[in-house]
């Protein structure tokens, strides 16, 4: 009897198979149970794959002392930073050099090396701009970015532009697919985990304050509570991005019991409540500042500023950089020091702007966030 078919069915199979684990995750695995057993509360995270995502951060310039003459008795046209003695001054330009402009072009990537106080490059209005916006972070939002605080590292790792950003999507070419692509899904989009779901659910959740929100509090159809199979689809597709963008589990913020309620919640849903305020704040206030300013090569195809999402800070682990904080190199980027009332502002605004019914808040849930998220 002939064998040899049977053989090719064999190496068909092998073949097949080794190509649908080409997508898992080999090698160790950390298994850590964060609710009571049988829950499916446990968090899983490929040892192998955290440890090359935690990028290591560039060796620092030593840090000089502070006092003297400031940036802004020293230079001309220093509109931000001319507080910052010239000496912390020089060596923030230095650190960003490092972290931002390509090695071949360090200062020139932003100045003109004939006359440093010229604005004619864009590269340096989006700098400065950049510089403010990295300021209100760490001094605004440090209910979401703690004491770790980011620099421009933590979005440009040595790169002059991030790489994971977005725009606004274009639909996916689908005309070979039985399923179509009219509602801009159904393509197999990383940005949410190769999903059939919606692969631009930014644009209508990290730009503007609309609902995310689809879990209801009972188990039967309510009257104030209804919403379609087309929004919780954009919803999961955003839970999709931050699960990929964190490299977690669903349960790393929510309780299997109830996904809605705060009060069976963990902490770090708190810390994704702020991040996705913080992320509309950036793109609305700094980034979608600048349309006028990048030229069209730094926009996406239908002509707006990319922007940023979860993944570019993150890029696969629920701390960036590892937990890494370089603040304490940059001390100039830490911003003014706000008082709490101050500091919790965009925050108190953005729930402001979410508000819902006082009826739809979950019980137990803190008095700043709303049913929104």
């Amino acid at each position: 009897m002939n064998q040899f078919p049977t053989r090719i069915g064999v190496f068909a199979v092998v073949g097949l198979s080794a190509a649908l684990l080409g997508g898992c995750e080999f090698g160790p695995k950390q298994t850590t149970q964060t609710g009571h057993r049988g829950t499916g509360m446990d968090q899983i995270v490929a040892v192998n794959y955290r440890a090359k995502q935690a990028a290591i951060p560039p060796e620092p310039y030593p840090l000089p002392p502070d006092g003297g003459p400031t940036a802004a008795e020293s230079y001309q046209n220093v509109k931000v930073l001319g507080n910052v003695s010239k000496e912390r001054f020089d060596h923030l330009m230095a650190e960003m050099s490092q972290w931002v402009a390509p090695e071949t072009e360090g200062c020139n990537y932003c100045h003109n090396p004939e006359n440093l106080a010229s604005d004619e490059k864009y590269t340096k209005v989006v700098a400065r701009r950049m510089l403010q916006m990295t300021q209100t972070i760490n001094a605004q939002w440090s209910p979401h970015v703690k004491q770790t605080g980011v620099t421009c590292y933590t979005c440009h790792r040595g790169q002059p532009v991030p790489a994971n950003k977005w725009a606004m999507a274009d639909a996916m070419p689908a005309s070979m697919s039985i399923l179509g692509n009219k509602r801009g899904q159904n393509s197999p989009s990383p940005e949410v985990g190769f999903t059939s779901l919606p692969y631009d659910p930014f644009t209508q959740f990290l730009v503007v304050p609309q609902q995310i929100r689809v879990a209801g509090s009972d188990p039967f159809p309510q009257p104030n509570h209804v919403v379609s199979i087309k929004d919780t689809e954009m919803t999961y597709a955003l839970m999709m991005h931050m699960s990929s963008a964190l490299g977690v589990n669903c349960t790393f913020c929510h309780n299997t019991q109830s996904f809605r309620a705060w009060n069976l919640s963990t902490p770090p849903r708190g810390t994704a409540y702020y991040g996705i305020r913080m992320v509309r704040d950036i793109n609305e206030t700094y980034l979608a500042s600048l349309q006028n300013v990048f030229p069209n090569n730094r926009k996406g195809p239908h002509g707006d500023v990319y922007k940023v999402n979860c993944t570019t800070c993150h890029q696969g682990v629920s701390k960036p950089l590892g937990g890494v904080s370089m603040i304490a190199q940059a001390p100039a980027l830490k911003g003014p020091t706000l008082a709490p009332a101050a500091a919790a502002s965009p925050v108190t605004a953005a729930a402001a702007t979410d508000a819902v019914a006082a009826e739809q808040t979950p019980l137990g849930e803190p008095a700043v966030m709303t049913a929104q998220q």
